[in-house]
């Protein structure tokens, strides 16, 4: 390279340098202020730096910085793509290296990273103890309460978090799988950590009405949605809502969805309680709807408390004996302030967790304050509930904003559960598809991968167990791990 050639590439060095300097001072500037308007909030002080990594990268990702990562490769820098566990320390080092390609001697701060980078494993030890990572969550059947041999099985194949759906079953069932899963403990010197969900506000389908000889509803036909079952009408299939409310508060344009999205439909008129709908999706043969399957209002913020008068109720239990709560249906800090308050009002454990259950569009939107708000108080995790997530959002959008939440939440330090469906095709009816699997190995990025009820979850945990045992040697959250490969080696098997 001549003199020439070396000034005109230092120049453009220090061109860059001095973009990437005026972006760190952006970002420092903008992560300060939200910082601020969270410390009123955060009484848990060892929260705080992590609250200062989620501002910062937050900061960051206001900007559209991917010419500045394409040029950063060039000069052999981080690219910042997987900056989330500390941003400001890479955005140090990145100028760092630039110095020195620049003949300034400058050693980035090593420390930083390794204080930063810690917080998700102490967080997520505080919630989920100290078993292996990515944890598996499994949600016990009400077969539980009287099953012993099956939460032993679960144990054995590899449980480490049981779930205990408070939306079913009574106290008296609950205490029985809890002294049988002590028991199993116990017996097989494992330990399992028991997270107890919140049943939350129930949006869901009453006894459904047929006219006669009809007990299906296809793509153009009409539905009846109403409060209470005198509104249903006989020529038309109807069916009631278990929380009146939803239907009150819903428009004329916006959508419904039934059954985990299987049934769209559109609202054509709404008044006295009774909503009109037409259906707009449906299986080509037509769906059944049944009783007691979930509603979805995707278009209507519904006004209504996540923490309901059951839910009150039965946190008196859970505080007892449960480590951690799921808090469904939570969208606002209003909700989160109600739990706080209730918890504060039983004088529960420091330790106790909330587990956010993130669920509709509002909740995304209100993620980062959510997790703020009930992270700096106690500890915290968030659950991907992709069920809900994909009526609500649309298949095709939660590939992105379940990314998107596995970022925030890293960058947060907080630890993740990937929840809904997952092995659903061998928990169920003993029989996986081929995406099934490649869905519960992208889970591993998490700090627990759930599984629902079904006739076949033991081998379910024993098939994510495997999963986890392979995949985790090859990522760290979203960054590549390079073991040997043991494949397309010239000479091996």
């Amino acid at each position: 390279m001549t003199v020439m050639q070396e000034d005109s590439t230092l120049a453009s060095l220090n061109l860059f340098r001095q973009q990437v300097a005026d972006l760190d001072d952006a970002v420092r500037g903008d992560a300060a202020r939200r910082l601020e308007r969270w410390r009123p909030w955060i009484t848990r002080a060892s929260y705080l730096p992590s609250a200062g990594n989620l501002a910062a990268y937050l900061a960051l990702r206001c900007h559209d910085i991917r010419d500045v990562q394409s040029e950063l490769i060039t000069w052999g820098a981080s690219s910042l793509g997987r900056c989330e566990a500390y941003v400001l320390p890479n955005l140090e080092a990145v100028q760092g290296t630039l110095a020195a390609l620049a003949g300034e001697a400058r050693l980035p701060d090593r420390g930083a990273f390794a204080l930063l980078d810690a917080r998700l494993g102490v967080h997520t030890r505080d919630l989920f103890g100290e078993g292996p990572t990515p944890g598996i969550m499994v949600t016990f059947p009400s077969e539980a309460a009287d099953d012993p041999v099956l939460i032993r099985d679960l144990l054995e194949a590899g449980m480490t978090v049981a779930r205990i759906n408070l939306a079913h079953d009574d106290e008296a069932a609950w205490g029985r799988m809890l002294l049988h899963l002590n028991a199993a403990c116990e017996a097989t010197g494992k330990s399992c950590r028991v997270l107890m969900d919140l049943a939350g506000p129930k949006v869901r389908t009453g006894q459904p009405r047929w006219p006669k000889k009809q007990d299906r509803l296809s793509t153009g036909e009409q539905l009846i949605l109403a409060t209470d079952e005198a509104s249903l009408p006989d020529d038309l299939p109807g069916v009631t809502c278990t929380l009146p409310e939803a239907v009150r508060q819903a428009q004329v344009g916006q959508s419904v969805w039934f059954d985990d999205g299987k049934i769209g439909t559109l609202i054509e008129r709404a008044e006295g309680g009774v909503l009109t709908l037409r259906v707009t999706h449906a299986p080509p043969k037509g769906a059944k709807l049944k009783a007691e399957k979930g509603i979805n209002f995707p278009d209507t913020t519904l006004n209504l408390p996540a923490l309901t008068d059951k839910d009150r109720q039965d946190v008196h239990f859970a505080v007892k004996h449960a480590n951690m709560l799921g808090y469904s249906f939570v969208q606002t800090l209003g909700d989160v302030q109600a739990l706080l308050d209730e918890l504060e009002a039983l004088d529960a454990p420091a330790g106790l967790g909330i587990v956010l259950k993130i669920e509709t569009k509002l909740a995304v939107q209100n993620l980062a304050d959510l997790m703020v708000k009930v992270a700096g108080t106690r500890p915290c995790g968030v659950m991907i509930a992709r069920g809900d997530l994909a009526v609500e959002l649309g298949f095709a959008r939660l590939t992105e904003i379940q990314e998107e939440m596995l970022w925030l939440a890293e960058a947060a330090h907080l630890p993740v559960v990937w929840a809904t469906q997952v092995l659903e095709g061998l928990v169920k009816k003993g029989e996986a598809k081929r995406g099934e699997f490649t869905d519960a190995a992208n889970g591993v990025r998490a700090e627990v991968i759930m599984l629902n009820k079904g006739p076949f979850v033991v081998e379910g945990v024993r098939e994510v167990s495997g999963i986890i045992g392979r995949m985790r040697q090859h990522f760290n959250k979203k960054r590549p791990q390079f073991r040997a490969l043991n494949i397309a080696q010239p000479g091996t098997d």
